[in-house]
């Protein structure tokens, strides 16, 4: 690797905070941040919700589940309507699994448990009796290794998710919520969001319970006490049940942020207690009482029993279980997606003597994707992983379904990637070059790529539509990017899918997770479900070289030649901001020969002195000078378009008017409106790795400032490097930072319960 002379400046402390993972207001990259509860779990839920974040957090819920979107109440429309199908599904399932039971001669459901398990078990039977549950201690014992009890019976009060302010809302009953946040002290703009989120009648509902208020996005604990405080005077305490209750949801919501789909109900205890909450036990029985929250017992792997003696031969062996506790909305998300996995693999395409004709198939390609094809032949749902290089495998697929007279269609994460695995499936490069995605029409599906992205597939916006059943009208799904699929969209994907379907969740283990709850793919590697196919297509040149050994934790020095990699030493974030300019503007285009359009610069977060903001701010001055009278924004401007939580889409301002932000998103026009404008468009010189997440650029400039050493993880250093495709420069101010979190800081665990699920459905492959 090559090294640009260093230029000195007096150095600066770097801004503190950026090796923290603020909770709140879900972000793109500050979904990044706080990817998990790791070894103190409860300390981290705790702190990480007190934490207030930086001044864009209300902008950034458009990165990673901020403000709801049309996407995001589409696709909760979506899995409402799947609710009653999987209900019918599940209670099928009871059913056989009861005649099984019966034959097994099992003990009683739940007779077996003991301590905290058997009095959650106590609790949930209370509050299905009508019963009010008593409150019993849940942080004093583990759970027993007992027999898992039957989960119980959910109650549909699903959990809304978090809107922009209802276009449709009564102006009367705004104007109620209104008068009572203004007699609390609390800011009147808030009035359309709490109509948004509790509906009609808000205004009794806040009075009945002020920590209601704690359901809008962005008001914190603290705000919420001040309010009720202000509303119910010397009545209000610490130990109001209704208290406890809204913090036990809003504790749950951010672990979802976070990327979990269910907490271990010690870690929640406990991050109650750091809440000032008198008694988290009742509070944690509260709101399953109330059906806020659902309660789950799932079975534990455990070592082998030892031999039982003989008197104890006929007595049942028991397996540990853990007691977790999650919302309704990604409870249902999660089983609905084993469900719909289940029933693809079970569904095995039927044998109409196409078997000889896929061999044929797998014969005539290339070895590694001979093997995918073949795989794929024979099985409704495989695996494939690899890196950049391996979507050729995804391609030749899609190929030898189109030669085999199948509908095959690949989807990708974003528009960007859309397009440029549409250019390689057809063979050109054309309009995949520009990492802004501003190509390829047949990117859209019109041409024999088939290419599409899942939010279109999903809306109907793109692909195949559905048939007369509702399901996608194809025989061959193959889904790109999968590490990014959240539980709620791949839930929607699976159950979109006909019996007889073929579903390739193909991506790159070593990239960051979704911004969204749960970790699909790595749960469905973990549980061997299903048949894993491996590329054995490297990615080719000191790049590849680089990024591979990052994957297995090695930072391997690579000769580079051509100057592919380049370190830029840097003292302190002001140099950084300036050398990264001087990079973009002039160095790049002039010795690499790549043009300040298609160079991406990546840094670690939004805010800093080197964040997104600070080093957008700097690049357009560079680039695009204008005083900035739209919003901030002018035309020619390089922006990044966030119409969902999660999504990201790369574009250009056009122009603006009355109606709104005019935008050119993968060459296609967006009017954004105004009011929008703030949470959904950033200027995009900058990104997040998040953000950049299932798009490429012929040049990439990562920005490494001295603050931000304790933010680096593998999986992050692994998916900025991973975007380049001819040039990296790596701004590096993090010493001996870089290495050590690439060698040292994996992933951030999630608590899901996918694997699990899976597990009890279908037997693992080997």
């Amino acid at each position: 690797m090559s090294t640009e002379p260093e230029t000195t400046q007096d150095a600066e402390p770097g801004t503190p905070g950026s090796d923290t993972a603020p909770v709140p207001a879900p972000t793109g990259e500050d979904a990044d941040r706080a990817d998990g509860l790791s070894e103190d779990a409860s300390q981290e839920v705790a702190e990480d919700a007190s934490s207030e974040g930086d001044e864009g957090a209300a902008s950034e819920g458009a990165d990673a589940g901020g403000s709801g979107s049309a996407e995001a109440a589409e696709g909760a429309a979506q899995v409402s309507e799947a609710a009653a199908e999987l209900a019918a599904q599940r209670v099928e399932r009871e059913r056989i699994e009861r005649r099984k039971a019966e034959k097994q001669g099992p003990i009683e459901a739940g007779g077996k448990l003991s301590g905290t398990a058997a009095d959650l078990l106590a609790a949930v039977r209370a509050v299905e009796s009508g019963e009010k549950p008593v409150a019993t201690p849940l942080r004093e014992a583990e759970p027993a290794p007992r027999r898992a009890a039957p989960e119980p019976v959910r109650r549909p009060q699903p959990i809304a998710a978090p809107a922009a302010p209802a276009p449709g809302a009564a102006p009367e009953a705004v104007a109620a919520v209104r008068a009572v946040l203004a007699g609390a002290g609390a800011p009147e703009g808030l009035a359309a969001q709490v109509v948004a989120v509790l509906g009609e009648g808000a205004d009794g509902q806040l009075r009945e319970d002020p920590w209601q208020l704690l359901r809008v996005p962005g008001v914190r604990p603290e705000q919420a006490d001040g309010f009720a405080r202000a509303l119910l005077g010397a009545e209000c305490g610490p130990d109001d049940e209704r208290r406890g209750t809204a913090l036990t949801v809003w504790l749950l919501e951010q672990a979802a942020v976070a990327g979990h789909t269910a907490l271990d109900a010690p870690v929640l205890v406990s991050a109650l207690g750091q809440r000032s909450v008198p008694d988290p036990d009742a509070a944690v029985q509260s709101a399953l009482a109330d059906g806020e929250a659902l309660i789950f017992q799932d079975a534990l792997d455990s070592a082998a029993p030892a031999p039982a003696a003989e008197e104890d031969a006929e007595e049942p062996q028991e397996r540990p279980v853990r007691i977790l506790i999650g919302l309704e909305r990604y409870a249902l998300a999660e089983e609905s997606l084993a469900d719909g996995l289940a029933r693809l693999m079970n569904s095995v395409p039927k044998t109409d003597g196409s078997a000889d004709d896929w061999e044929r198939a797998a014969a005539s390609a290339p070895r590694s994707a001979g093997e995918l094809i073949r795989t794929v032949g024979a099985h409704g749902l495989v695996l494939h992983s690899g890196g950049d290089a391996s979507r050729a495998e995804a391609a030749a697929l899609l190929g030898a379904c189109r030669a085999l007279g199948l509908r095959g269609w690949a989807a990708t994460h974003t528009d960007g990637g859309r397009d440029a695995f549409a250019a390689r499936a057809t063979g050109s490069a054309e309009g995949a070059a520009d990492g802004s995605g501003d190509g390829s029409a047949g990117g859209h599906g019109d041409g024999p790529a088939g290419a599409v992205t899942v939010a279109g597939l999903l809306s109907g916006a793109e692909g195949p539509g559905r048939d007369a059943d509702g399901a996608l009208d194809l025989d061959v799904l193959v889904v790109l990017d999968a590490p990014q699929l959240d539980v709620e969209t791949a839930a929607m994907l699976a159950e979109s899918l006909a019996d007889g379907a073929r579903l390739v969740l193909s991506g790159d283990p070593g990239v960051l997770w979704s911004a969204g709850p749960g970790r699909v793919f790595a749960d469905l590697l973990a549980a061997r479900a299903c048949p894993q196919v491996a590329s054995r297509t490297p990615d080719p040149g000191p790049l590849g070289e680089l990024v591979s050994g990052i994957g297995i934790g090695e930072l391997n020095q690579v000769e580079a030649p051509g100057k592919e990699v380049v370190i830029v030493p840097v003292r302190d974030a002001g140099e950084a901001v300036h050398r990264t300019v001087q990079l973009v503007a002039d160095s790049v285009p002039r010795a690499i020969g790549v043009p300040a359009g298609q160079t991406q610069v990546i840094t670690p977060g939004h805010g800093g002195t080197a964040g997104t903001r600070a080093l957008n701010s700097a690049l357009k001055e560079r680039l695009n000078p204008g005083p900035g009278r739209f919003g901030g924004f002018d035309p020619g401007d390089r922006i990044v378009h966030s119409p969902a939580p999660g999504r990201t889409v790369m574009g250009r301002v056009v122009r603006a008017d009355a109606e709104g932000l005019h935008l050119e998103c993968s060459g296609a026009p967006v009017v954004v409106a105004k009011e929008r404008v703030e949470g959904t468009v950033r200027h995009g010189w900058a990104l997040t790795a998040h953000q950049a997440v299932g798009l490429r650029w012929p040049a990439v400039v990562a920005v490494l400032p001295g603050d931000a050493a304790g933010a680096l993880t593998r999986p992050w250093v692994y998916t900025a490097f991973g975007r380049a495709e001819r040039h990296l420069s790596v701004v590096h101010g993090v010493e001996q930072g870089l290495a050590r979190a690439v060698a040292e800081v994996p992933q951030k665990p999630r608590t899901t319960r996918l694997v699990a699920l899976l597990k009890a459905q279908a037997p693992t492959a080997d």
